[in-house]
């Protein structure tokens, strides 16, 4: 059994120090993948990548004990993880927009502001077009999910979900279809 799958069966078992030296052992690869995610953002980002990462730890330490078998169990879950910090993060900027109890921050330039709007808009539409996908077809919610909101690549997802890389170019061309659909 490799490190990762002994930390993984650890975590399920309620070991409370198995996650933090899962995500150490990890820590790159999850980097990689909210640097993915963060960069699509351009100028405009929601989080920077750190705080994306260590967001999601947050959430997964207070999921508790979550059974996970392999390393690519896991991926698939901390990319679910890292779309729910990513639009829970834009609804509270969004409410916070509506009169939260938040500081309000002017800025300067009403060309960037509007671009931030856009950006947090497109993120909950396509969350809410894929909840309406997920509600068809589980695979290809999942494979955009992985694509969209983790930036992983066909390869890393073929990986992750036990598929060909080929199948999941499809998956995606279908999803991307249907959200283009969605999103009109």
């Amino acid at each position: 059994m490799g490190q990762v799958t002994s930390l993984l069966s650890a975590i399920g078992q309620g070991e409370p120090e198995a996650l933090g030296e899962l995500y150490g052992l990890l820590y790159p690869e999850l980097h990689r993948l909210a640097h993915s995610r963060v960069r699509r953002s351009g100028d405009m980002t929601l989080l920077d990548t750190t705080s994306l990462v260590h967001e999601s730890y947050l959430r997964f330490e207070k999921s508790g004990a979550v059974a996970i078998g392999d390393r690519a169990q896991f991926m698939a879950y901390a990319a679910r993880v890292m779309r729910s910090v990513v639009v829970d993060v834009v609804r509270r900027r969004q409410a916070e927009r509506r009169g939260g109890d938040a500081v309000h921050i002017e800025l300067d330039d009403e060309h960037q502001r509007g671009a931030v709007e856009a950006q947090e808009s497109e993120v909950l539409r396509v969350h809410e077009s894929l909840e309406e996908l997920a509600a068809i077809d589980v695979r290809l919610a999942r494979v955009v999910e992985m694509r969209y909101f983790s930036g992983m690549t066909e390869i890393e997802i073929a990986d992750v979900l036990g598929l060909t890389v080929r199948t999941v170019a499809r998956d995606w061309e279908k999803a991307r279809l249907f959200l283009h659909a969605c999103l009109r």
